[in-house]
């Protein structure tokens, strides 16, 4: 079976159980897309010693790439976790590629370099674990395996986020690469942190993009200013991982402690609030007092 049908799922009577084969089942796949200084060269040889090397875990993993194509194009495989990748030897699309790294935390030294990229590869989640961090995890994983090959960035589009590939690589993350991104902050690449000033409002609108891609509720509050930034980022950052690790559901006037001292009340964004209406749902966090609090 050609590597062509095993990317789309496709089973074949003749298939070869020991090919990667992506799930069919998979209809909206999480991705990340990983940035390159110059146009992808990747040896699959060489991005399974990648691989093999990133975690104990990984010792098996596998690459497949169709050959004689101008741009990366196959499947990475251990375990239960299969990615698919496409590669393309030119630069994201321009108003895509600052709407993830705009809003994003690190230097404007690296992000010119991300900006700079000439090619990248979109690697989408196509295997058989069921928890959408898990799926995240694997895919952060590949990503930093081919961060090896002059990777400069790495974008969660559906988030409007990025990050230097660096922080991606095993070089960076150690023996136990696979829990360290487990445990990055959800608002770091797994889901977006945004800040933005809105025309006639005092304050700064500072909310959380891709939360539902993890099963959650996205975020938003209006700060006082840039200066809240790692409050609510940390705040936010707790509240979806308590949702995840409870499954607990979120609604408009829901109330909780998140401190020793501090209180919140969730709310629907207000009609005269269009900028955070959207398909997916934002709730809109409101400090209150200890007496306001829901018993």
């Amino acid at each position: 079976m050609s590597i062509f049908n095993r990317f789309f799922g496709r089973k074949e009577e003749a298939a070869d159980t020991g090919k990667l084969t992506a799930n069919s089942e998979i209809k909206h796949p999480l991705s990340l897309t990983v940035l390159f200084a110059s146009p992808p060269i990747i040896d699959g040889s060489e991005l399974t010693r990648a691989l093999c090397a990133y975690h104990a875990s990984m010792r098996e993993a596998r690459v497949e790439l169709e050959p004689g194509l101008e741009a990366p194009f196959g499947l990475a495989g251990w375990g239960k976790h299969v990615v698919t990748m496409v590669g393309f030897n030119a630069s994201m699309p321009r108003e895509a590629l600052e709407a993830c790294v705009a809003p994003s935390h690190y230097s404007a030294e690296l992000k010119a370099q991300v900006r700079a990229h000439t090619g990248h590869i979109i690697l989408y989640y196509a295997g058989f674990e069921e928890d959408p961090l898990e799926q995240y995890v694997a895919l952060a994983a590949a990503a930093g395996a081919l961060a090896e090959f002059s990777g400069v960035g790495v974008v969660n589009e559906t988030a409007r986020t990025s990050l230097p590939a660096g922080m991606f690589t095993r070089a960076e993350l150690g023996d136990d690469s696979l829990n360290v991104l487990r445990c990055f902050p959800l608002t770091t690449i797994f889901c977006g942190f945004v800040k933005y000033e809105v025309e006639g409002v005092q304050g700064v609108w500072m909310r959380t993009y891709g939360a539902e891609a993890l099963g959650c509720n996205n975020l938003a509050t209006l700060a006082e200013g840039h200066h809240e930034g790692g409050k609510y980022s940390e705040l936010f950052n707790d509240i979806l991982g308590y949702q995840r690790s409870s499954g607990a559901e979120l609604a408009a006037g829901h109330t909780m402690q998140v401190d020793d001292t501090a209180y919140i009340k969730l709310r629907a964004p207000l009609e005269t609030e269009g900028f955070l209406h959207e398909p997916q749902g934002v709730l809109v966090l409101e400090m209150i007092t200890q007496e306001e609090i829901n018993r």
